[in-house]
């Protein structure tokens, strides 16, 4: 039994499920032997994830295909995931948006933000509180290298990551104290289907599979990584430079991804 299972066994949650880093980090722990409970949106690419991970690992997954930015869907995955002994919570699912500020719809970027941070919120609170009463869990965040500082054309997509990594930062020595790892996953841009919903271009990219290694390597042992040599590079480059110098650098770097910026 690897030592993932036996302290966060026998089931995970993982939502974002269908596709990039939430797909490789499933396809991850059903290696490790975990039962799965998969979440996303998409119905169809969730049934086929579903059949890999049977055939290949002989495990138990059941997928709920909803929609996190709702409280309907929230609610969903509340009851549903109560009759299974759920130990680790992967909060996979978010998405994206870049260009001008002003120019963004709003209804949009109000959804990000259901999805990115108030989703995350209520469902770290729940497992946190389920995870705690059984004296042991893991919950793994969603960070990016744009939580550090402002981003000029994603603004509030980078705003949404801040949530997340001060979030993680700040309950991870609460519930280190009740038997529960918090780790914030911080990667630089990413092989997915992020781009394309968020209107970016990506040039140098990690894998999701680097992401999912390099989380389940750190899990329980560090309350923060960033995966992948890319985001090693970065946060290299970025780190010696003031806060004002990080988001003028980190402006000039998006101006040059987001398709649309004025």
């Amino acid at each position: 039994m690897s030592r993932h299972l036996d302290r966060y066994g026998p089931w995970a949650l993982v939502t974002g499920a269908s596709d990039g880093i939430g797909q490789a980090t499933a396809q991850r722990l059903a290696a490790l032997g975990f039962s799965l409970l998969l979440v996303a949106r998409r119905a169809d690419r969730l049934a086929m994830l579903a059949a890999e991970l049977r055939a290949a690992h002989g495990v138990t997954v059941q997928c709920l295909a909803l929609d996190l930015g709702t409280e309907e869907g929230l609610a969903t995955l509340r009851h549903e995931s109560a009759a299974h002994d759920v130990g680790l919570l992967v909060a996979a699912a978010g998405f994206g948006t870049s260009g001008p500020f002003l120019a963004a719809p709003l209804r949009e970027e109000l959804a990000m933000l259901d999805v990115n941070c108030r989703a995350v919120l209520a469902l770290t609170h729940e497992f946190g509180n389920r995870f705690a009463a059984r004296g042991h869990g893991g919950i793994v965040l969603f960070s990016s290298l744009v939580a550090f500082q402002g981003v000029p054309h994603a603004a509030a997509y980078a705003a949404t990551k801040a949530f997340v990594q001060s979030l993680s930062e700040g309950i991870a020595p609460e519930l280190r104290a009740r038997g529960v790892d918090v780790l914030a996953v911080a990667p630089g841009p990413v092989r997915s289907g992020f781009a394309a919903r968020a209107g970016m271009r990506m040039g140098a990219t990690d894998s999701p599979a680097t992401v999912a290694d390099g989380l389940v390597a750190a899990l329980g042992r560090r309350a923060l990584v960033r995966p992948g040599m890319l985001s090693k590079a970065l946060e290299f480059a970025l780190t010696p430079l003031p806060r004002r110098g990080r988001v003028w650098m980190m402006g000039r770097v998006m101006s040059g991804m987001a398709r649309h910026v004025a």
